[in-house]
Order: structure tokens, then sequence, then C-alpha cells
């Protein structure tokens, strides 16, 4: 298998897709933030200092999704058709569970939008409760889905 990032010298480079038709991509991806049960609820009666946690994270991570050719190198800025992203208390970890939906339709797929969307709104959360809880962790980034293109269509084992 060869890295399509890398040419035959082994110099990063950017794919051209310019060949590759347009086509309905999507990407979902997940995050988790582990948190003490009182952290948690903060969250969840809305009475952490920096105000509406999830709100904020929300807005951050659909804004980074957008962003997401300005902080990866060789990402390719794409016409995002949809941003979601779904924030959820779940007492049994305690923390967030933080999920990411993106589309597009174009040449080349959203997995690393939706990677980025998670991953900046859960940084988002820490910055939001750090005076409360400075231990919370950051965990299981990763992609869940994706749809579209060549490779055709990609699902996590749970």
């Amino acid at each position: 298998m060869s890295l399509t990032h890398f040419d035959a010298k082994g110099q990063a480079h950017m794919v051209d897709v310019g060949a590759k038709p347009a086509t309905e991509r999507s990407a979902v991806a997940e995050a988790l933030v582990v948190m003490r049960p009182e952290t948690l609820a903060l969250v969840q009666g809305g009475t952490a200092k920096k105000g509406d946690v999830a709100g904020v994270a929300r807005l951050a991570g659909i804004m980074a999704a957008k962003r997401t050719s300005d902080l990866i190198p060789l990402c390719h800025p794409l016409p995002i058709s949809h941003a979601s992203l779904e924030i959820t208390p779940d007492a049994g970890l305690p923390g967030l569970r933080l999920q990411a939906t993106i589309r597009t339709t174009g040449p080349t797929g959203v997995e690393m939008e939706a990677l980025t969307a998670v991953t900046v709104a859960a940084l988002t959360v820490y910055d939001m409760l750090k005076a409360a809880e400075k231990s919370m962790r950051i965990e299981g980034v990763r992609l869940i889905r994706k749809t579209g293109g060549k490779s055709g269509t990609y699902e996590a084992t749970p």
C-alpha cells in the first residue's frame, strides 16, 4: 500500500484531486471528554462559570470543520454542505460524548473535517471547564463512519 501524500521521492505533497468526480461524501467522528461527576453536573445544570459549555463547544467544532484545510497542511479546502455536532452527557463515563457529522459534494472526503470538529469541540469543553477540573481527559477520537468516494463506505467496529 502506498501513501497518497508522498511522491516517488518520499516528499510530502498535496494529492491532485482535479480529475476525480465530485460525489456525495460524509463522515462521522467521535471523541469523549472524561471528567468527574461533579464537573459533568456543572455542564448539565448550566452552572459552569464560562457559560453554556455544550453550545460553545458545538459552535467551535463547526467552525473548526470549516477551517480544517488551514490547520492540516495537506488537506484540500472543501465546500461543506452540512456540519453538525452532538454533545451528549454520559454518566457512565462520566463525561461528554461528542459526535460530528460532516457532508460535502466534492472530489475528496471529509474525514479530517469530522475529526477536527470533534477534537476542537473537546478542547473547547476542556477550556471551559478547566477551572473546575484540570484532570479531565480527551479520549477515543476516531472516525466512526465515512461514505462516498473510491474507497466506498467505512464503518468502525464498536
